[in-house]
């Protein structure tokens, strides 16, 4: 089961992550929200992660602590 959070809009996100190859060859794992759960991609909080969300527009991002 995914992470999900609830913004301050009333919108239900969840927490996804996939494995990138960067252009020097090196991978990378990104994480990104979607409004809905994917099975396949969904993921819990990592740890040493918050959820950071922007006032303005309730976008979420996650932020080391």
């Amino acid at each position: 089961m995914a992470y999900k959070h609830t913004n301050s809009k009333g919108v239900t996100y969840y927490l996804n992550s996939k494995n990138v190859v960067l252009r020097g060859g090196k991978e990378q794992t990104i994480y990104y929200f979607s409004k809905d759960e994917r099975k396949d991609t969904g993921v819990e909080l990592p740890d040493g992660k918050v959820v950071n969300e922007n006032p303005r527009n309730g976008f979420l991002t996650l932020k080391s602590k």
